[in-house]
């Protein structure tokens, strides 16, 4: 059990139908017992989630809901950016996750990142400090870097404009998270990193996520998993106890807190949580 109280937070992708908001919703419920300090809601490709991500993001706000959005430019310009961001304000948002963004499918060369840095820039110019901006960080780093120090010095680039703290790329090697912040500290980085934690729920989808994003799974642990075949609920265990272990790890060693990629789901998070003993008091 852990004796003091790290920052907790919950991460949720936008569903496309009425009956996936409505089930969302009851995850979002069962999940807030743990009085996390935010929900984030994921931006898709390009901003193709945009409506769906702000009426979340609105849902939750009339619920008394602590939530951050993401947000990318996508292909979107300066004035519909800076709209969004002013009915997040009138909404009462005050944090955001401010990313580069994915390249939307079937784009080609036609379509122009705006990378984080500028985003950020973009968010203080028009709103001074109202938001609390949260970028990415990349233990492992990011898959399109040219170096190991490059990445780290961009992430520095985004602190300099104006982010806050930064919410890492999952990892299942605690020493990998170590490393990096012993070197982002080197060059200056003082803000925060939270470790970004994703549970085990299904063995292929977790291998097509980190193929994608070039988060890690160790070889033992791909054997591990492998060994499971169909019986879903052994893995799930295994990967409640493996990922339980892997936070305590990390906040034994002075990590500032864990934000979770629930996947839409209570369990395991959940289960993962109350191991930890992460359970507020009264």
């Amino acid at each position: 059990m852990i004796d003091s109280q790290p920052r907790l937070s919950f991460e949720f992708f936008p569903p496309k139908t009425a009956e996936g908001k409505e089930k969302l919703l009851r995850v979002r419920d069962q999940l807030a017992q743990f009085a996390p300090d935010f929900f984030s809601v994921t931006y898709g490709a390009g901003g193709s989630t945009r409506d769906n991500t702000k009426g979340l993001v609105t849902q939750c706000k009339a619920d008394g809901i602590s939530v951050a959005p993401h947000l990318s430019f996508g292909g979107d310009d300066e004035a519909t950016i800076k709209a969004l961001l002013q009915d997040y304000q009138t909404t009462g948002v005050d944090r955001i996750v401010a990313l580069r963004g994915d390249m939307p499918s079937g784009v080609g060369g036609a379509y122009q990142l705006v990378y984080a840095n500028e985003l950020v820039a973009f968010i203080r110019q028009h709103f001074g400090d109202h938001f609390h901006l949260e970028v990415a960080a990349y233990p492992e780093i990011h898959p399109q870097a040219k170096s190991y120090s490059d990445d780290i010095r961009y992430l520095k680039g985004k602190f300099d404009a104006g982010a806050n703290s930064a919410i890492t790329q999952y990892f299942f090697n605690p020493d990998a998270y170590f490393y990096f912040i012993e070197q982002c500290i080197k060059i200056g980085i003082t803000q925060p990193i939270y470790p970004g934690i994703m549970p085990i729920i299904n063995y292929k989808n977790l291998t097509r996520f980190s193929d994608t994003c070039g988060a890690e799974i160790p070889r033992w642990l791909r054997k591990a998993l492998e060994n499971y075949g169909d019986d879903e609920e052994s893995l799930r265990a295994f990967g409640v106890d493996l990922v339980t272990e892997l936070c305590e790890v990390l906040l034994e060693n002075e990590a500032p807190g864990l934000h979770f990629y629930t996947m839409n789901q209570t369990e395991p998070t959940a289960q993962i949580v109350r191991n930890l003993g992460l359970i507020p008091t009264e």
